[in-house]
This record gives C-alpha cells, sequence and structure tokens, in this order.
C-alpha cells in the first residue's frame, strides 16, 4: 500500500530536518522509527528527493567522508512554516497509514504461524499414519533420546541465528517495537504447535 502521496515525502523530509542537520542513513532511520518499523523507504527512494530539494536551494548537502549532512537552509525553513497546516494533515494520515500497515503485519504473522501448525499437525499426523510397530522398549528410548537431541540442536541454532540479527540491527539502533512484538507471537504459536505434536492424542 503507498505510504506517501504526491509531494508528501518531500515535506516529510523537511520537517525532520528541522530538529538539525542528518544524514541521509539517519532520515530513512527516522522515517522507519515513525512507522515503528512497519515501513522503511529504500536509498532510491529518500536520495533523490534530497538531491531536488538541494536543486531547490530548501536544504544544503555538505560531504563528511563518503557520507553526506542534510540540513534545512532559510528558503527551507520558511516554506516549512508556511505548511504547517499541511503537515499536521499529513501526520494525521501517517497515523492511520501506520495503524492499517500494523494491522497488516500482525495478519501475516498470524496467517503465518496458522501455516506453521498446520505444516506440524500434518506432520505429526503423517507420523502416526506410518508408524511401525513399536520397538523393544531399549531401542525405543535411544531413538527419542536422539530425536530430542536433533530437536534441541535445532532450537539452538534457530536462537543463535536470530540473537545475531538482533545484535546487528541494535549496533545500528534500529530495532522497532515491532520486532519484539513479532519475536513474542511467533514464539507463543510454535510453543504452542510443538507442545501439541508432544501431547497429542495417545500421548
Amino acid at each position: 500500500m503507498p505510504v506517501f502521496a504526491h509531494g508528501q515525502l518531500r515535506l516529510y523530509l523537511l520537517a525532520l530536518l528541522e530538529s538539525g542537520p542528518k544524514h541521509g542513513y539517519e532520515l530513512i532511520t527516522a522515517l522507519s522509527d515513525r512507522f515503528g518499523g512497519t515501513y522503511r523507504p529504500s536509498p532510491g527512494t529518500v536520495y533523490p528527493r534530497l538531491a531536488r530539494l538541494e536543486e531547490e536551494g530548501l536544504v544544503t548537502r555538505v560531504d563528511e567522508g563518503r557520507k553526506g549532512m542534510y540540513a534545512l537552509t532559510d528558503a527551507g525553513r520558511a516554506e516549512l512554516a508556511e505548511r504547517r497546516g499541511d503537515l499536521a494533515a499529513l501526520e494525521e494520515n501517517l497515523a492511520e497509514s501506520v495503524r492499517a500497515l500494523a494491522a497488516q503485519v500482525r495478519d501475516e504473522v498470524r496467517g503465518a504461524m496458522a501455516g506453521l501448525r498446520a505444516d506440524l499437525a500434518a506432520a505429526a499426523q503423517q507420523a502416526r499414519a506410518s508408524a511401525v510397530p513399536p520397538p523393544a522398549t531399549h531401542d525405543r528410548r535411544a531413538a527419542s533420546r536422539i530425536r530430542r537431541a536433533e530437536a534441541e540442536g535445532l532450537l539452538q541454532q534457530f536462537r543463535d541465528e536470530v540473537r545475531a540479527d538482533l545484535r546487528r540491527a541494535d549496533a545500528l539502533g534500529d530495532v522497532p517495537p515491532l520486532t519484539v512484538d513479532t519475536v513474542r507471537t511467533v514464539l507463543s504459536s510454535a510453543c504452542t504447535a510443538i507442545r501439541a505434536t508432544l501431547n497429542g492424542p495417545g500421548r
């Protein structure tokens, strides 16, 4: 779904620069934060608009090594002052967009978890349907230990990979609140689905 209508991102970039000069990456991160991580504009979306604002004399760019620092000019501050009403209306529209995007993400997470539960249930049912007469108790327990160790290894791998991703994002200051909600929802649903396979009929 489109987030900004024509010309709105241009105005919002001016508003974000009102608090002080920022790098392009900082502007992208600030936009992502405003949307709780549900929307993150690409560099290909933001930098061309910054270049246009510079051409119009509304912002200046000062290069710092390989990065550019953008700041409002007097003309940029004047335009922003003239368009306070437009900015207020834009903020209201964006609040609705954030709510809609958050609902969409929640629906997608719920759908993914429903699919996961169905896959696990199908796998468990297939295992029961193709079960052979139980082996001797000693062999059955040995096989159970092997499967338990395999499952624990998969859990450890999942934990390590997600922790590494979280730490990388945190190093960039980019772990939005939605990430925590998603982790909570995913883990709760996965826990329920896994326990269902452990405590199913006949257990």
